[in-house]
This record gives structure tokens, C-alpha cells and sequence, in this order.
């Protein structure tokens, strides 16, 4: 069973945003079950624990991204989802917000973009002015936001099937500037220098865009997610 764990704080449901948010979680978690032919079982961050892990037989674990600032969570509440990630047992991807809880969880520094406003690429109804890591709480910081190419940086199994500068779809406005030892970066633009790294050894995945809201028009965040399943071992 892959486990997907909804990152967003419950201030985030709240918000104008929020009930578009919480259909995507239940979108996205049926698209990861089709993909992977897998059930897939959605739970809210602060509910996981290592021993409901073990109960589920997980094969993989997906974190979301989130809209809410993180002054806000307990950080108490994160720790069961801090040592699943710390103990690098199964596979992880992390996507946007979820990659920043990974690599802060393994050393890394997350930080604003900084400077004013800019959003790139065309914005889509989920991704206008509240989306994840896009949060209205810093209207002076630099957004990645819409669907817009990423320079691809280096050939891995995880980006067959991929041009060199295949589009996705961005929402954020915190980034890791440098990734957690063990990582490479195979993915960037000039904004985001490192938006996506890879740990080969232990088949944790980290992307700043979001594979996971892939298009017809923009279809590779379906097959980056399909090679990362395969790759990881969750199909062969």
C-alpha cells in the first residue's frame, strides 16, 4: 500500500483555498493508486505514525505540499513524520512542501525566494493567488507559480521518457537552496536552482514543482511518477 500524506495544516481548510485543496488530496490520491495499482491510503500529517507504517505494509510514501505558514504547526505533532522520513526505510517523494519537510528532516536550510512578486507561466484555477507553499502570509516573496519548464540537468531513470525541458506545474514561494547530503539536483530553473534532487541509495525523490497536478496538455508529472514507482520498486 503507498501511504500520502496530506502536509496541510487544518488552518489551511479554512482558508478560500482550502476545500479545493482537500478535493485535490482525494484526486491525487486516486491518481497514485491508478498509477501504481496499488491501494493508496491518504492520511493527515499529524495522524501517521512509524508503527501505522508497519500496520500497512507501506511500499512507498508520499508527502504533499502545504499553503499554511509553518509557524503555525505544532512542531510536536511532526515528529512521528520526522523519524518515518529519518529512518529512510522505504521509498519517498516529496512534493513541494514535502520536499522541504524531507530535506529539513536530513540537514537541509529552507528559505524564501525573497525579493517582490513574480509568478511565471499561466495560473490555473487551484494555483490563483493560494496554493501550496504559495501563501498569501508573505506577499513580498518571490512565487514560482502556473505551469513552466524546468531545465533537466542530468540523464536518471526517474526523467525517461522526458524532454530536456518538460513543464510543470509550479505553486511556491520557500525553496532549498542546497539539497541534504546524499542528493544530486537533476532538476532547475532560474529561479529555483534546485527543483528536484534524488537520493539514489535510499529512493527519496524531492521535487519543488508539482508532478503530481500533471494535464493532457502537460502529461510529464505523470510519467515522472510512473518512472519513480517503478524505479523505486513498487512496480516492476
Amino acid at each position: 500500500m503507498i501511504v500520502f500524506v496530506d502536509y496541510e495544516h487544518e488552518l489551511g481548510r479554512s482558508q478560500p483555498w482550502g476545500e479545493k485543496i482537500l478535493a485535490a488530496r482525494t484526486w491525487i490520491t486516486y491518481r497514485l493508486e491508478d498509477l501504481s495499482g496499488q491501494h493508496c491510503m491518504l492520511v493527515r500529517y499529524d495522524k501517521i505514525t512509524p508503527q501505522l507504517m508497519i500496520d500497512l505494509d507501506a511500499t512507498a510514501l508520499f508527502i504533499s505540499g502545504n499553503g499554511t505558514d509553518l509557524a503555525h504547526y505544532d512542531q510536536a505533532s511532526l515528529d512521528p513524520l520526522r523519524s518515518i522520513v529519518a529512518a529512510r526505510r522505504i521509498p519517498q517523494f516529496g512534493l513541494c512542501g514535502g520536499f522541504q519537510f524531507i530535506a529539513e528532516t536530513l540537514g537541509a536550510e529552507v528559505v524564501p525566494l525573497g525579493g517582490s512578486l513574480l509568478s511565471i507561466g499561466a495560473e490555473s484555477e487551484e494555483t490563483n493567488n493560494s496554493s501550496d507553499n504559495a501563501s498569501d502570509s508573505a506577499p513580498e516573496t518571490i512565487r514560482e507559480v502556473g505551469y513552466s519548464a524546468v531545465d533537466i540537468l542530468a540523464d536518471h531513470p526517474i526523467l525517461a521518457g522526458l524532454d530536456d525541458r518538460p513543464v510543470f506545474r509550479h505553486a511556491h514561494s520557500l525553496h532549498v537552496p542546497q539539497p541534504p547530503a546524499g542528493f544530486d539536483v537533476v532538476a532547475s530553473t532560474e529561479i529555483t536552482p534546485v527543483q528536484m534532487a534524488i537520493n539514489d541509495e535510499h529512493r527519496i525523490v524531492g521535487t519543488q514543482f508539482h508532478p503530481e497536478y500533471w494535464t493532457d496538455e502537460h502529461p510529464a508529472g505523470r510519467t515522472m511518477i510512473s518512472n519513480f514507482l517503478s524505479w523505486s520498486g513498487v512496480f516492476s
